[in-house]
């Protein structure tokens, strides 16, 4: 499997999980979904989101559209670590929660960026 089919099933899956169960998505994020009663609903936004972006860069054919959605992604993933940072910085999550969002987003922003230069 070439790694953007990888990172868009992987999108599905974290999807899915965000909108069925987001305070199950929440404690695998380290979040506190009891704290944040609001948690969920962002949680449901941030699936479908998700969901969206997998299952069109899935069925995107080859080309330029794929690569434009691959783009895409690579900007989602980047503003998510950038996301990690500026809460650890502001205090708003535990370190140990926003070095994992931040990984997971600087994980997935290289994964596409090395796609983009495999194509």
């Amino acid at each position: 499997m070439d790694p953007i089919t990888g990172l868009a099933y992987g999108r599905i899956a974290v999807g899915t999980v965000s909108l069925l169960s987001p305070k199950l998505a929440a404690r695998l994020f380290l979040l506190d979904p009891k704290s944040n009663p609001q948690l969920p609903y962002l949680g449901r936004l941030f699936g479908s989101r998700e969901i969206a972006l997998g299952m069109i860069t899935l069925a995107a054919p080859d080309g330029e559209a794929r690569r434009r959605l691959i783009q895409v992604g690579v900007a989602v993933d980047a503003a998510d670590a950038l996301t990690g940072i500026v809460s650890v910085a502001s205090g708003s999550v535990p370190k140990k929660t926003a070095l994992l969002l931040t990984v997971a987003g600087v994980a997935s922003t290289t994964t596409g960026v090395l796609a983009l230069q495999e194509d």
